[in-house]
């Protein structure tokens, strides 16, 4: 590649990661040589670059747009940015300035740079269909099983696999752990709730600071922690899972005070939300895990 190319092909990747907005200017060649299964949003979005400008690789948009729609949807800034401008161009899909509006200003609000130059010049289509990879993953209902509990599943994605990659370590049911995100936060990585809540599990500061979460805004970080939470909240109720979603969205004190689901009307909207997609009525739990709740039933 000529130095005039190498010098341009900079200037792609300072405006993808956003000026000093941003990182990834300094990943090194290995990395992008990582297996595109890598579950980095960093490297896809390196990698999805590469295809996109054919640097070292043959153009594909396609392949391009892939990568850059995983890295977009675990929050990368840059990404997302990157697959707006794809959209607002149409390289390698149909142009739509609306999808490309709402791209830009999912960047702009992480404080990517040139998206928030980008959003001087569009404007947002709150109509606008975002790109099927960012959409949440869809709970599907299937047949009643013999129990006559319906199973509820997600389709499967990236924060799906997280999910299920993680949950052994906390002895929590993947299953519930997606229920939770999906009401709290839409498979949204950067959700902000107004109270302040961050994240797939929206945590507060408070609970983030309490099971050791320093970047509530990392898919991972954000999923361990509340894990933790679950996992500490089914041996404090003794498995009841409705108390323990009541405690997930009111805290544990409330659900003591009122010695069950508080009235509130969010929270008792909270655990009907949760329950139709996580149909068990109880969950094991570690006994030695902290001394349990006295409103809490002993699980059968």
């Amino acid at each position: 590649m000529s130095s005039l190319g190498k010098s341009l092909f900079g200037l792609v990747l300072l405006a993808l990661w956003g000026g000093s907005a941003g990182a990834g200017l300094d990943v090194p060649l290995a990395a992008l040589e990582v297996s595109e299964n890598s579950d980095n949003p960093q490297i896809l979005a390196a990698l999805a670059l590469k295809y996109e400008h054919a640097e070292g690789v043959p153009l594909d948009y396609l392949k391009a747009k892939t990568l850059y729609c995983r890295a977009a949807r675990s929050g990368h800034a840059g990404a997302q940015y990157a697959l707006g401008w794809m959209y607002a161009n149409g390289r390698g899909v149909s142009r739509d300035d609306g999808v490309a509006a709402r791209l830009f200003a999912m960047a702009a609000e992480q404080g990517h740079e040139y998206a928030t130059r980008m959003m001087r010049f569009t404007q947002t289509d709150v109509k606008a269909q975002l790109p099927a990879c960012l959409l949440p993953d869809t709970p599907v209902v299937q047949d009643e099983d013999s129990s006559q509990e319906v199973a509820v599943t997600f389709q499967d994605g990236p924060i799906s696999r997280l999910v299920h990659q993680l949950a052994p370590r906390y002895e929590v049911d993947p299953r519930l752990v997606m229920a939770v995100i999906s009401v709290e936060s839409g498979f949204n990585a950067r959700a902000i709730s107004p109270k302040n809540a961050q994240g797939l599990m929206q945590l507060i500061p408070e609970t983030a600071q309490r099971f050791r979460v320093k970047n509530a805004f990392d898919p991972a970080e954000n999923i361990k922690g509340g894990m933790a939470y679950l996992q500490w909240l089914l041996a404090f109720f003794k498995g009841d899972v409705s108390l323990v979603v009541a405690a997930y969205n009111a805290g544990e004190r409330a659900v003591e005070r009122y010695r069950g689901i508080p009235p509130y009307p969010e929270t008792r909207d909270y655990v009907r939300k949760i329950k139709q997609l996580y149909r068990k009525p109880t969950h094991p739990y570690q006994s030695n895990l902290v001394e349990s709740s006295f409103v809490a039933l002993p699980v059968n």
